[in-house]
């Protein structure tokens, strides 16, 4: 069963204010790939912008932790684990040679707020090839009383995640169907995993805008999805309600507005289930509204402000408005028409002609790129990238995306599989520079690679090549460097 649709007006909302939101976020949040506006339980708004669609599953990085708490109210109600449980004894294998006392001290509460004793994300910890997570994880230093500090650690997710499998039985993504996601008809998703097969907890779950709409909601509705209790509605309450404080370092913003079990807390009452660049469930109980999102964007705080100074004034008191056919269409229309932006440049340049077909070999760098070329054709150009996974082709239309496929590349390409789907645009930014924007349609990121050719004119035996991210955890320039022909 999918929400049902209405008009803003049915549901107590003015179109054009709704449109105005709409334009303020695309403004002022630059890089939102879908946006869904949910009140009194019917969709009222949504888009999709343009690579991105509908049925695409999306990262949805630490959203994937209120995942996580949720399967935790089921295995409470479940009886197989408590808060109060010690994690040393439902980690008993994982353990190091000495457990100090705040080790000891710790318990499955303190992973879910957040307040493990640890100084540090231990997720930091771990090694490329890891085996154990788990047993990495418990070896860190526990500096602070248990229960004492708030310290956001996706490590403590994703022990909860092996907490859960082993009393279970089960993975959380299979633990989580049969309770959860069939019954809000979340049919699709997938999780990464650890080499121990354990679901990354804290981050790796991928879901549709949809998906993540409907589990919004049930959040929203007490834990209550097509009129059956899905979710334990004292959990409900608990998980998003203020467990511990998190703003005395001086943190501004809805970052520092408190934490429950795995959600946050923002500013004007709401809740939210948050992913890193821009994966958001924002929970509105005083107005029955649902915002989510999802993006890619560098600094997320920023689609907060718009909302906060956009949509939350807008609002009302949700009582039905009188139609607007008018302002009905103009939002529909806007809706409908969503797009990340082109590059912008002409489809063609008589260097693109000299080039056609020239490889052009790389110096050894860290992105791992060994080679580039371009075929330019009227309508689109190829960029072919070489990795030590091969060639990957890479088909950027003039004025219009292209879906293909491609590996991840970047820093945050660990884990992820060959062949990832991808959709690309180009154009010549002048007469010696090709451009291509490419996203990776289930993740957040996009890469834009430029092609200057100005140095080596008029024999073209050189290039320069500059890879950029649009967001990451780390730099997002990727790579600087000259290639020769070969």
């Amino acid at each position: 069963m999918s929400l049902p649709r209405s008009t803003p007006e049915e549901q107590g909302l003015s179109s054009a204010a709704v449109a105005r939101f709409v334009e303020a976020l695309r403004s002022e949040a630059p890089g939102v790939h879908s946006v869904m506006l949910v009140r009194h339980g019917h969709v009222v708004a949504e888009g999709w912008f343009a690579p991105y669609r509908r049925s695409h599953p999306h990262s949805m990085f630490s959203v994937s932790k209120s995942f996580v708490a949720t399967a935790v109210g089921f295995a409470i109600e479940d009886g197989l684990v408590g808060l109060d449980d010690a994690v040393v004894d439902l980690l008993p294998d994982d353990l190091p040679a000495v457990v100090g006392d705040n080790l000891a001290a710790m318990r499955l509460r303190h992973l879910l707020t957040m307040t493990s004793g640890h100084a540090v994300d231990t997720v930091e910890a771990l090694a490329e090839h890891e085996h154990n997570w788990a047993k990495t994880i418990l070896a860190q230093p526990v500096t602070l009383a248990p229960g004492s500090t708030f310290v956001y650690n996706s490590g403590a997710t994703y022990l909860i995640s092996a907490i859960l499998q082993s009393v279970t039985g089960l993975r959380v993504l299979d633990y989580l169907t049969p309770r959860l996601l069939e019954p809000l008809g979340i049919e699709s998703a997938t999780w990464e995993q650890c080499p121990r097969g354990i679901d990354a907890g804290g981050w790796g779950l991928s879901i549709t805008t949809d998906d993540l709409a409907a589990f919004g909601q049930t959040y929203l509705d007490g834990g209550r999805w097509a009129g059956e209790q899905v979710v334990p509605a004292h959990w409900v309450s608990e998980a998003t309600r203020l467990q511990v404080e998190n703003g005395d370092d001086g943190t501004r913003g809805d970052d520092g507005q408190g934490y429950g079990y795995q959600f946050w807390r923002n500013r004007h009452g709401t809740y939210r289930a948050d992913g890193a660049f821009g994966q958001k469930a924002v929970v509105f109980p005083d107005h029955d509204t649902l915002l989510v999102m999802t993006a890619g964007l560098p600094e997320a705080q920023v689609a907060l402000d718009a909302v906060w100074e956009h949509l939350l004034p807008v609002l009302g008191t949700g009582a039905p408005l009188r139609p607007d056919a008018t302002a009905a269409r103009a939002l529909h229309d806007l809706l409908a028409g969503l797009t990340l932006p082109l590059p912008l440049g002409a489809p063609s340049s008589p260097v693109g002609d000299r080039v056609r077909g020239t490889v052009y070999r790389l110096p050894r760098n860290a992105l791992g790129l060994e080679s580039v070329a371009l075929d330019v054709a009227p309508d689109a150009t190829t960029l072919t990238l070489v990795t030590a996974a091969g060639p990957q082709a890479v088909v950027c239309g003039v004025g219009r995306w292209v879906d293909g496929r491609a590996v991840l590349l970047g820093p945050e390409a660990g884990g992820r599989p060959a062949g990832e789907p991808v959709s690309a645009a180009g154009a010549w930014a002048d007469d010696d520079s090709f451009v291509a924007t490419v996203h990776y349609t289930t993740t957040p990121f996009a890469l834009t690679v430029s092609l200057d050719f100005a140095a080596s004119r008029p024999g073209v035996a050189e290039v320069t090549v500059n890879v950029e991210q649009n967001a990451a955890f780390g730099p997002t320039q990727l790579l600087h460097t000259n290639g020769r022909a070969i």
